[in-house]
């Protein structure tokens, strides 16, 4: 009996298609949130329109290459990919360039680099491997989790210490949903997740800046916030409330002058709600929500445990992200430095 291999040429085009039109119309978002800022910055309104469109079509290039390559490729070196992802993350600890308060990129000659972007895609592979190698004994403490928090939980360490708890704890919870994936035991899962957000609580409340975020947050409009903390949640509701059902159409924002800080970037999906309104939001969810659930059936009928851990780990990396973008910038979830997925523009100037 031989094992079904995947066409390296078969793809999903439920799932390609948009995220095509997700990557070709950030390009659009980008201008209409960047072009005031950019103006100013840059000395040109579509500088940083420019500079998001040629990571665009990198992106593309690059995302039609790796779909030609069987990913059974990545199961072996998965050990060394881990290392490497280690080895820069140490590096962003001793020499990383510090932005907004916090070193999250490495330079390597004119480029900066994000390790956590490699890293968190490193562990999603990494624990692919282990959970589909271990798929007998998975539901036992030492076989099943433990493997998987030994490599895992370091990356989680290092990214929280640059600091980036949010990073930190995503990557943490992709982990939990890859487990419950394998079939991990679940009165394992719910220990782990209560430990896991008893340590993210605590690790929350011993920097300032964190506690003043998740106390404006809890204590909402009723009670004492710290303005500071709230103007970007807020300039991004006004935003919302601003575009209505239809919005005011496209460039034609007006939060993105200078009322709200990284409009072009953590906050994108704002002014997307501005220009193009409840209609316009509903087809991004909508995008996503379709990634999300095509990315799922690829799981299910992937021909092998470590395909199907894969495809799951993956799809659950940007459906987090995207939600829990969504969630912050409408307020029903604690500020963080997440992106958008396909959509933000990200500034490592």
């Amino acid at each position: 009996m031989t094992t079904e291999r995947p066409e390296p040429s078969n793809i999903d085009w439920f799932i390609l298609l948009p995220i095509v039109a997700l990557l070709l119309f950030s390009v659009a978002f980008v201008y209409s949130a960047s072009a005031a800022f950019a103006d100013v910055k840059m000395g040109s309104s579509s500088g940083m329109a420019w500079n998001h469109a040629i990571r665009v079509m990198l992106g593309l290039a690059l995302m039609l290459l790796f779909a030609k390559i069987d990913y059974r490729l990545f199961e072996r070196p998965s050990s060394t990919i881990m290392l490497i992802a280690y080895g820069f993350l140490f590096m962003v600890l001793v020499m990383g360039v510090s932005q907004k308060g916090a070193s999250r990129w490495v330079q390597i000659g004119p480029v900066n680099f994000q390790p956590s972007e490699l890293a968190k895609y490193a562990v999603v592979l990494h624990t692919a491997v282990l959970l589909s190698a271990n798929q007998a004994r998975v539901r036992t403490w030492k076989h099943g989790m433990m493997p998987v928090l030994m490599w895992s939980l370091p990356v989680s360490i290092l990214i929280a210490l640059q600091p980036n708890l949010s990073t930190a704890s995503v990557i943490f919870l992709i982990v939990v949903v890859m487990m419950f994936l394998a079939d991990v035991k679940f009165s394992h899962l719910l220990t782990l997740g209560a430990a896991g957000f008893t340590v993210a609580g605590v690790y929350a409340m011993t920097a300032e800046y964190r506690r003043r975020r998740l106390l404006s947050f809890f204590a909402g409009d009723g009670g004492p916030v710290d303005e500071n903390v709230r103007y970007q949640v807020d300039q991004a509701l006004i935003a919302f409330g601003n575009g209505g059902f239809t919005g005011v159409g496209p460039g034609q924002s007006r939060q993105r002058d200078w009322f709200l800080p990284e409009s072009y970037g953590d906050f994108i999906f704002s002014i997307v709600g501005e220009e193009y309104g409840f209609i316009g939001i509903c087809f991004l969810i909508g995008a996503f929500a379709l990634i999300m659930w095509r990315g799922y059936m690829v799981a299910k009928k992937a021909p092998d445990a470590f395909g199907r851990l894969l495809a799951g780990g993956i799809t659950t990396t940007l459906a987090v992200y995207a939600f829990v973008n969504a969630g912050v910038t409408c307020g029903v979830l604690p500020t963080t430095g997440l992106p958008m997925p396909f959509i933000s523009y990200r500034d490592w100037e």
